[in-house]
């Protein structure tokens, strides 16, 4: 059996998620400093779009990455990874993060990797500048 073929839906162990405990808790971790921020904005009184942006953005991005693994293995048109990467700076990257677990659909291409984590780690950074340094960082630029 190829690596492939046992890959496939419905194959037992080529679809369980490994180690899931580990990864609900990166999950939580990672989602917790948009979550809390866009949260205080909305209590705030500022804004729900972040809030209510990234729920949706990352329900869309999920569905993209789903119907791409199956137009992936029918050899159908794909989305392109750009489509792909634009969701996840968009706020879809929960999202995105769940489908690839989920579907192990994007998970050993390095340079997707790559640039998906970059784009993780800057609504990292733009979350921790926002709610602990004032918002100092981005009034650089």
């Amino acid at each position: 059996m190829n690596a492939r073929q046992h890959n496939r839906p419905g194959d037992g162990a080529g679809t369980r998620i490994q180690r899931p405990r580990l990864k609900a808790a990166l999950f939580l971790l990672l989602c917790a400093l948009p979550l809390c921020g866009s949260l205080l904005l909305g209590v705030k009184g500022i804004s729900w779009v972040p809030l209510v942006a990234y729920g949706a953005v990352s329900v869309l991005t999920f569905f993209l990455y789903w119907s791409d693994k199956r137009k992936a293995r029918s050899d159908s048109w794909r989305t392109p990874e750009n489509v792909l990467h634009a969701m996840e700076l968009a706020g879809g990257w929960p999202g995105a993060l769940l489908a690839q677990q989920a579907f192990r659909h994007k998970t050993r291409k390095v340079s997707y990797q790559l640039l998906f984590w970059l784009i993780v780690l800057l609504h990292q950074v733009f979350w921790i500048d926002r709610l602990f340094l004032e918002a100092s960082l981005f009034s650089l630029f």
